[in-house]
């Protein structure tokens, strides 16, 4: 069985602290077969990692968390930007259209200025004909959400729907990169996406880490990573 974590952040998101680099090796080390690299509206760590993801015994899923109209949508296997703001389902289209597909990150989640989908969103979604074919999972397992009913609420969803349901990390430093992750049959990016398609895919949940944690965690490691962030302002 495969393993895959399809909710990252690099240093490249603004609110990430890892470097693509540090994120590879730790994603190696725990035991991923995938990592999908989805900083916030911006593709450029994710091309990063998959020209340097043979290095570090890993397959990198490009992809993006991308800010739309109603909330943050996963989109995945796709090299190029989708702009920001967009309506939801014209958003799933334009994944669709570099030959991408979606998944619904932390649906329902609130507080810290999470950005969630809500049930009417993705419910209107998955009646339309297209964007059914390409929004093919729910994630119904964050493992680094202060919302934990959230996951919870995101999984009766994805049952009532039918839809695969994935679990990740949504990581924002090293450590938390593993946390939650989608189990496949087969272990290539191809298995992986038939499984999503099929329906077939199981949530890994591993150590969950409470609420002070991951704050805590963060903001040491933001504050570690503030030259990056300054150096990547100033290219």
């Amino acid at each position: 069985m495969g393993l895959a974590d399809l909710h990252t952040h690099t240093v490249f998101s603004y609110d990430g602290t890892a470097s693509v680099p540090a994120v590879l090796e730790r994603a190696s080390q725990v035991g991923l077969d995938i990592i999908a690299i989805t900083d916030h509206d911006v593709i450029r760590g994710a091309l990063l990692a998959e020209q340097l993801a043979p290095k570090y015994n890993i397959q990198v899923l490009p992809g993006i968390e991308i800010t739309t109209a109603e909330g943050d949508l996963l989109g995945l296997g796709i090299r190029k930007i989708v702009p920001a703001g967009l309506p939801l389902i014209e958003t799933i289209h334009r994944v669709g259209d570099l030959g991408g597909f979606c998944v619904a990150p932390h649906p329902g989640a609130t507080g810290m200025s999470m950005k969630s989908l809500g049930a009417y969103s993705i419910f209107k979604a998955l009646r339309d004909e297209q964007a059914s074919r390409i929004l093919i999972g729910i994630e119904t397992y964050n493992a680094t959400t202060i919302d934990r009913n959230g996951n919870f609420t995101a999984r009766i969803w994805a049952e009532h729907l039918g839809i695969a349901q994935t679990g990740s990390s949504d990581a924002h430093i090293l450590g938390a990169i593993g946390l939650g992750a989608t189990i496949f049959p087969g272990s290539q990016i191809e298995d992986l996406l038939a499984a999503l398609r099929a329906g077939s895919t199981l949530v890994h949940v591993g150590p969950q880490w409470s609420a002070l944690r991951v704050l805590g965690g963060w903001v040491a490691s933001y504050l570690m990573s503030a030259p990056a962030h300054l150096s990547m302002i100033r290219a």
